[in-house]
């Protein structure tokens, strides 16, 4: 998000450049589940190719599979219900995943900040100043790569985004593979290598006529997924190849059945872990945008609040009835951004007599800079001092066996819906016929650009 998106790129870590299709094997163990999912390719009288998937009703919604990012074994997929979709013979299926990227190294640090801040959905300044975008970009870039480099530096000198990001690639193939629903998954980063262009070049050349479009953010905003989307609509809409081509987009997935019991059995085995477990607070961290965003429409916050409102729900009907509270990170800058905020927070339930806290990054799927750095680092610390006696963090969900098989779920339920490219299947959010919108972009764009330049931190 915005947020996410600003503090990343004044800290992350990064990773090798490998292709920007997921093809090429990784190392896999995936192991096989109670459960049994079935799903077989025929040929039908009219010349198409009838793909059938079958669930015994008893393992519905509860079944999972298990999956690793690593060793070798057999997949056993579980989906509920059962259905049939007709695909064409020559049909060539892709999956593209999308996340935001980070530098490499060090030395990457301050172009793929030019990069973040020259997207006009980070700081948006209204049309007449425009011109202004990479000057301005390239201004704070330098200015801010210094004190990025540290938070960076503190994590090892670059993103594991890139490498966890394959990682999820591959172990998405191997399952849809093995439940014999072949695809060629690709990798497209914001930011930074391997861009998303790249990726949409790799689909063309690979001849791809359904693709699944899968943001690897649970929750939609326009600083994440509307951004990236609108790379590959301007792509699009400049290749006569990719315009016929039949495209599904999965926009948000919180409420996915799969990643709520995903992050509820994290959730759940770390809270076990403190000695006094009824006494844990869950203390979800997301991270934040611009308090504008979310008035001039972005449905994230809505989003997050349903999603921790799902997480909860589950956690008691599991037994875990522990109080929790939401807060934002990552804020920059004198703006106002979604309230309230991590690091207030943590300092109030510390005066408030809280001990024991188990921090969960809900917004984010791979270990990265606000993980790693800014939970693991910053906010744990501020959370000793201000009180708080027994710190506890939940992981990212990584390459998780149940989260791996809602992914796959949600890519084979998508394929049916997939048409040819259209603006509507995009639904751009820059829409400056609205005064009010376009007025609260020429604030915040203006407003957002001086904080950078000023700002301690990013």
């Amino acid at each position: 998000m915005a947020s996410s998106a600003l503090r990343m790129a004044a800290s992350l870590p990064s990773a090798n450049r490998s292709s920007s299709s997921s093809s090429s094997p990784l190392d896999h163990r995936i192991l096989p589940s109670s459960t049994r999912f079935s799903s077989n390719f025929a040929s039908t009288s009219d010349g198409t190719l009838a793909v059938s998937h079958t669930l015994d009703p008893a393992s519905k919604r509860n079944a999972v599979a298990r999956t690793f990012c690593s060793g070798s074994g057999t997949y056993a997929f579980v989906r509920d219900g059962s259905e049939t979709h007709s695909l064409e013979k020559e049909e060539r299926i892709g999956v593209l995943l999308l996340n935001l990227g980070g530098p490499e190294t060090l030395h990457d640090v301050q172009p793929f900040l030019f990069n973040l801040f020259a997207d006009p959905d980070i700081i948006r300044l209204p049309r007449p100043f425009r011109f202004l975008q990479r000057p301005l970009a390239k201004m704070i870039s330098v200015l801010r790569a210094p004190k990025s480099k540290e938070g960076y530096a503190a994590i090892g000198g670059g993103s594991p985004l890139r490498k966890l990001t394959d990682e999820q690639a591959n172990a998405l193939k191997m399952a849809l593979e093995e439940m014999n629903f072949p695809v060629s998954v690709y990798v497209g980063m914001r930011y930074w290598y391997p861009f998303t262009e790249e990726a949409m070049e790799q689909i063309k050349r690979d001849r791809i006529t359904r693709l699944v479009v899968l943001p690897l953010y649970p929750h939609y905003s326009i600083s994440t997924t509307g951004s990236s989307l609108r790379v590959i609509e301007n792509v699009f809409r400049e290749d006569s190849y990719l315009s016929r081509m039949h495209v599904s987009i999965i926009r948000s997935w919180y409420q996915r059945d799969g990643y709520v019991k995903s992050m509820a059995d994290l959730i759940q085995k770390d809270v076990e872990k403190f000695a006094n477990p009824e006494e844990v607070l869950i203390f979800f961290s997301a991270h934040g945008v611009p308090a504008s965003y979310i008035t001039a429409g972005d449905p994230y916050k809505d989003q997050m609040e349903d999603c921790i409102h799902l997480i909860m729900q589950e956690l008691k009907s599991r037994g875990v009835h522990n109080d929790h509270m939401l807060a934002y990170q990552s804020r920059v800058g004198p703006v106002q951004w979604l309230k309230p905020y991590t690091d207030e927070v943590l300092v109030e339930l510390g005066q408030k007599g809280v001990k024991s806290l188990l921090a969960v990054p809900v917004s984010f799927v791979s270990e990265h800079i606000e993980t790693l750095e800014e939970i693991d680092m910053e906010y744990r610390e501020l959370a000793l001092e201000s009180g708080i006696e027994n710190w506890g963090r939940v992981p990212a969900l990584g390459c998780t066996p149940s989260f791996i098989t809602d992914l796959a779920e949600a890519v084979i339920e998508a394929v049916p819906s997939a048409s040819a490219m259209t603006t509507s299947i995009f639904n751009s959010e820059n829409n400056e016929d609205n005064p009010f919108n376009y007025a609260i972009k020429m604030l915040f764009g203006s407003i957002l650009a001086f904080a950078l330049l000023l700002s301690q931190k990013c």
